[in-house]
């Protein structure tokens, strides 16, 4: 392991269930876009790996600020990510990439990582400090 890496495990925004969750969302949808048709590449799993990638890479970004303020914006930044993702993977459902039941154990997911950071943004907002 780098001395990078292990910089990386100790970072704050790493211990938070909203930023672990969402990056183990992110590995789970890349395994299941790499079975998408291959005409899709720039369609529908480029914009889903985006937004998918989006979630905790906010969460962090926001961690990483000075301000609660900034961090809060960046976590509704990773709540619209979220909904974005939702959005698509109900079209990857229409369209039959992926199974109805594939698809509810992803909004089941996605539900529970929306509740995490919007607890977040509670937490943050009632106290005064970050992390």
């Amino acid at each position: 392991m780098s001395i990078f890496s292990k910089t990386l495990l100790m970072k704050p925004h790493q211990k938070l269930n909203a930023w672990m969750d969402s990056f183990k969302l992110v590995k789970t949808l890349y395994e299941i876009t790499n079975t998408y048709p291959p005409e899709e590449k720039f369609g529908l799993i480029s914009q889903i790996r985006r937004a998918a990638v989006s979630v905790p890479v906010n969460i962090a970004e926001g961690a990483a600020r000075k301000g609660k303020k900034e961090f809060i914006h960046f976590l509704h930044i990773a709540l619209g990510s979220l909904t974005e993702l939702g959005t698509l993977i109900l079209l990857s459902r229409d369209l039959e990439f992926i199974s109805n039941e594939n698809a509810a154990l992803l909004i089941n997911e996605m539900d529970t990582i929306g509740k995490l950071i919007y607890g977040l943004i509670k937490k943050l907002e009632v106290r005064g400090d970050m992390l």
